[in-house]
């Protein structure tokens, strides 16, 4: 392996006011290897900043590649049904206007609204679509969240992913597959309360083999949606990849 210094400083497209982003040139590290040069290109970075926000925003797959991956992916993923489709809030179980499933290193859960995940063992696309963005960004991860939304009415709503198992030292590296659709960061002193502030929301649009890194302090200050868009006809797939800390899990049903 040997590391390849890029620099990066490509325009983000202003998208109406609501888009708030700052572009800086910085250098990024990404990881090639000698012996395969699938991933041997770095990729152009976009960065995008707001007060407490900090974000990469680059495409990591040409169209065809994107496309065949999105094509594997549906044959391969297996989604949740029943109770672990279903979200907890304000004690009863709801369902998620998505699917979602959950790959990973063995043993690994993960967390949130009042359901527990098991990672089921990583697929062939899976692995070599964390490897590209391994090989992209110079990070690892061990666990990802695949999140499909077969149209514009599927959606998730403002959210932060700050369970407690996520290694804070590691982005939050979100690829995209199939439609665009929009994404929007809201600060959390700018959502509600006597004490609002008035901080503008940052829109993105997704694209089709798309890489967002989210860093530190990220999802510490902001929130995150992907709104409904009824225009949208056909089906997107996210995977958030994640590096999660074995013994941050819940010890009371990690084995279960």
């Amino acid at each position: 392996m040997k590391k390849r210094v890029a620099t990066c400083g490509e325009q983000e497209r202003t998208d109406g006011e609501d888009l708030v982003t700052q572009n800086t040139n910085q250098t990024c590290e990404t990881i090639a290897d000698d012996e395969d040069e699938e991933f041997s290109h770095p990729i152009p970075w976009r960065k995008i900043e707001a007060e407490g926000l900090d974000c990469d925003h680059g495409l990591l797959f040409t169209k065809e590649e994107a496309d065949r991956l999105f094509s594997r992916l549906e044959e391969e993923v297996e989604y949740f049904a029943g109770d672990q489709a279903k979200v907890q809030l304000y004690g009863k179980l709801h369902s998620i206007p998505r699917q979602q499933a959950t790959y990973g290193d063995e043993g690994l859960m993960y967390s949130f609204s009042g359901v527990h995940l098991l990672a089921r063992p990583w697929t062939p696309t899976l692995e070599y679509i964390r490897d590209a963005v391994t090989n992209a960004t110079g990070q690892t991860f061990n666990f990802v969240l695949i999140n499909r939304y077969k149209d514009g009415h599927d959606h998730i709503g403002e959210h932060r992913d700050d369970e407690r198992e996520l290694d804070p030292t590691c982005p939050i590296a979100s690829v995209s597959l199939g439609a665009v659709r929009d994404f929007i960061f809201r600060h959390k002193d700018a959502r509600v309360g006597p004490k609002k502030r008035q901080i503008e929301p940052v829109k993105l649009e997704l694209a089709h083999g798309c890489l967002l890194l989210m860093n530190s302090p990220t999802n510490t200050y902001w929130y995150h949606s992907l709104p409904i868009r009824k225009k949208v006809k056909t089906p997107r797939i996210n995977l958030t990849f994640r590096r999660i800390i074995r013994s941050r899990q819940r010890s009371d049903i990690k084995n279960k």
